[in-house]
Order: C-alpha cells, then sequence, then structure tokens
C-alpha cells in the first residue's frame, strides 16, 4: 500500500488475508448484530448493507482478528466498514492494505473512509498509516440518526455525543 502499511508486514505474514464468500455470511452476520447492533452502515447520507459489500477477512486458527468491506466508484474506493474484534494483531491493517491493492487493481487513485467524531481510536489509527483529514460533515450523523439509522448511538467512546463524520483519505 505506501510504507505506512511496511511495519505491519511481519505481522500480515502470520495472518491469513482473504476474501470475504458467501460461505461467511452467517459469522459476518451474527459478528455485526453482536458487536454493532446492525448489519447496515451509514455514510455521506447512503445506507450500506454491508453483506452485500465486497470484503476482506484477517484470520488466525482462533477466528476473525478484522475484517473490512469496500466499495469502488470510478477512481475512488471507500471502506466502508472496518472492525477488529481480535484488535492489536495486525488485522485491520492487512485488511486495509488488501483493499488498497485491490483498488489500485481497479484503478483507483484515492482510498477513503468515513469514521466518526467520537471514534478517536480510529482518527490515529488512520492518520498513522498514512491517511489525511479531507473533510468535516458537521451534524451529518445527527441527520443519519434522524432519517436513516435510529438505532445510531447518542454517546461515543470517552462520553463524546457522536454528532460529526470525518472523511480521511489515503492518495494511492
Amino acid at each position: 500500500m505506501t510504507e505506512a502499511f511496511a511495519g505491519d508486514a511481519g505481522e500480515r505474514e502470520r495472518l491469513a488475508v482473504r476474501p470475504l464468500t458467501a460461505a461467511d455470511d452467517d459469522a459476518l452476520h451474527a459478528l455485526m448484530l453482536e458487536r454493532w447492533g446492525s448489519t447496515r452502515m451509514v455514510s455521506r447520507g447512503r445506507v450500506w448493507e454491508i453483506p452485500d459489500l465486497p470484503g476482506f477477512v484477517a484470520e488466525r486458527s482462533e477466528g476473525w482478528i478484522s475484517y473490512g468491506h469496500y466499495r469502488v466508484e470510478g477512481d475512488s474506493c471507500e471502506v466502508v466498514m472496518l472492525d477488529s474484534p481480535r484488535p492489536g494483531h495486525g488485522g485491520a491493517s492487512a485488511v486495509l492494505a488488501a483493499i488498497a491493492d485491490t483498488a489500485r487493481a481497479a484503478g483507483c487513485r484515492r482510498l477513503w473512509l468515513i469514521t466518526t467524531n467520537d471514534n478517536l481510536h480510529a482518527l490515529g489509527f488512520y492518520q498513522r498509516l498514512g491517511f489525511a483529514l479531507s473533510a468535516l460533515l458537521r451534524d451529518a450523523v445527527t441527520e443519519a440518526r434522524r432519517t436513516l439509522k435510529p438505532e445510531i448511538g447518542l454517546i461515543g467512546e470517552n462520553g463524546i455525543p457522536i454528532r460529526d463524520e470525518i472523511e480521511l483519505e489515503l492518495l494511492l
């Protein structure tokens, strides 16, 4: 991907990273309901049914470490979902690398994603990997909660109210 992922190269070698398939649907559905309460995600005012999107999983013998889903539109690739049921093992970096490789192969010049204003861990993680802040969508989560996905929580990590979407991008 970029040199930002180079530090995780050894960790990726110990992980099996593969595309998600229809055989993973039941496990994906159960995991998303357990961790997120839904299989739907909202990004920039659009609702995505995550199991309908292509994705990758990083796994070891003990199970899924991380998984992520993406969509390609024109010369951009959006990371719609990235989750790590077992954080700290390099799985998210490995899944992002697989998505970036796929995006490059599809002719994409930009990898981007949305996170929320409360997700301080994700903001740090993505910036360490070379992503840059590219947009603030003020009150986008408030609006999505009102019109698209009422189950979005009001308070997130560290007691921070969830209001805004923050877009980050990595030029490929």
